[in-house]
């Protein structure tokens, strides 16, 4: 400690480096995360900071840690005063070229438009940036709307990744609220339904994925919500007050997440699902039947290996005629990527916008990220397209990184986390197409970790109480 300040030390070969001890997300012990060469992981969520100038060089932390000098006298090593801001030391490097872009468009305001965005500014991109979103709010903290934010325990003042002068004080020209009506690459201009033309010499395609809703009699009713934005949010929060139960259409994250989140605003909540156990695709039965433990053991009811037959105002018909008291359904059975756009612009598309290695299209100089974007995994002939918030926000990244002229790979580990009242789930890796699994550890207590295997192979992990293993497992992911 340093007065108040809780400082890391770590040694990098002969050197001993000082930088603050809580990640800048959202506090994360980093004692307790992986040293990278110079750099240190985040146990919680897998930002990445530099140790000589506190950077965060990869998401979902955006902002410093505060530097420290060190003095070395032999054996002893001496934390001085505090590196100041602007002494070179403690800043991004300026990585734009002379040749840099004129124009770059975003479109989409989600994570993989705004880490670009945010990237293209640190960087040094001096030329006019504008983010076309359809959303009408700036963007933010996406995976805590169904989390701490709808649960009550996370203030709004949370939820945007930066407040709103941020935009006009970096020239980011944001635009909500903002329908892109078609994409002319031959032209390279952006139009918008309202008119408008943007031109581009860079453009990212971020538009990301849209809930399904499935066409169920009544579900056309007002209190029936999907949850994808933060007006989504807010608008089933309201909805909260006077209600009473509430009926969660699907198993998988969300849903569940929106579960535990109503119970903890005092709702009876009834989960229905097709599934025969919650999370059984991604996590296996053994992990879905754990967590369905844990939502029963907080009061949540499931009905499993069905669904919703009819909404009424006040009820839901499942299809064996039984009803339940639902004041609000949510429809939480998973999204579809946003994939029209990039289509109709002539781009390829196949079950996601393709993309290379550093994560341009097929056309030059238009690049897609986030969970449109289909690209070849690290040391795999398989095209994957993942939609996980940091993957999104570090593809974003990758991007701004190539649209300044640099030459870089996306190959990081696939990682999301999922909380389910106090039990947190950490993933890392791509699990999909897992045909057995070993679990190491005592699940039932809560101290696990999960591996997925592929023909023997150990393809995913899933931790609970393990954090520093799935960053491990996600640094071995990525250097293969």
């Amino acid at each position: 400690h340093v007065g108040e300040d809780s400082v890391l030390l770590a040694q990098v070969g002969n050197e001993v480096l000082a930088v603050g001890a809580s990640c800048t997300h959202y506090g994360g012990p980093l004692e307790e995360g992986n040293l990278e060469g110079d750099t240190v992981r985040c146990p919680w969520h897998h930002a990445c900071f530099s140790l000589r100038t506190g950077e965060a060089i990869a998401a979902p932390a955006f902002d410093s840690l505060p530097c420290w000098h060190v003095e070395r006298d032999g054996d002893r090593v001496r934390v001085l005063g505090r590196k100041e801001a602007g002494s070179g030391q403690n800043e991004s490097p300026q990585k734009a070229s002379p040749a840099q872009p004129a124009n770059i468009v975003i479109v989409g305001g989600g994570a993989a438009g705004f880490a670009c965005a945010e990237m293209l500014r640190r960087h040094g991109y001096s030329g006019t940036l504008t983010m076309l979103s359809d959303d009408e709010s700036a963007p933010v903290d996406r995976p805590n709307l169904s989390k701490d934010y709808l649960a009550g325990n996370a203030p709004e003042e949370w939820i945007p990744l930066r407040p709103d002068d941020f935009y006009s004080g970096q020239k980011i020209d944001l635009h909500l609220a903002t329908t892109v009506d078609r994409v002319d690459v031959a032209s390279r201009n952006v139009f918008t339904a309202d008119g408008r033309v943007f031109p581009w010499d860079r453009l990212l395609l971020a538009t990301g994925a849209e809930p399904i809703r499935l066409p169920i009699p009544g579900s056309e009713q007002e209190h029936v919500r999907t949850l994808r934005s933060l007006s989504d949010t807010r608008a089933l929060i309201e909805k909260t007050g006077p209600a009473k139960s509430a009926v969660v259409l699907g198993s998988g994250f969300i849903g569940l997440e929106v579960a535990a989140s109503l119970r903890a605003r005092g709702l009876e909540v009834h989960v229905v699902s097709l599934d025969a156990t919650p999370l059984q695709a991604v996590m296996g039965p053994d992990v879905g039947a754990y967590i369905r433990s844990l939502h029963e053991a907080h009061g949540v009811h499931f009905h499993m290996a069905t669904s919703i037959a009819e909404i009424g105002k006040s009820d839901a018909t499942l299809r064996d005629g039984s009803k339940l008291s639902a004041d609000i359904v949510v429809i939480g059975i998973g999204v579809r990527p946003r994939t029209q756009l990039a289509a109709a612009a002539g781009l390829s598309v196949d079950k996601g916008v393709l993309v290379n290695d550093r994560l341009e299209t097929s056309v030059p100089g238009v690049y897609a990220a986030g969970d449109i974007a289909r690209w070849h995994a690290s040391g795999s002939d398989e095209t994957h397209r993942i939609e996980h918030w940091v993957v999104a926000e570090r593809q974003g990244q990758v991007v701004a990184e190539n649209m300044l002229g640099g030459s870089v790979s996306y190959n990081d580990a696939p990682f999301f986390w999922s909380a389910h009242y106090d039990t947190t789930i950490r993933y890392a890796g791509i699990g999909m197409g897992w045909d057995d699994t070993r679990i190491l550890g005592d699940l039932s207590a809560g101290d696990c970790e999960v591996q997925y295997l592929r023909e023997g192979k150990v393809i995913a992990v899933a931790t609970i109480g393990r954090d520093s293993r799935a960053l491990e497992f996600a640094a071995q992911w990525a250097a293969v």
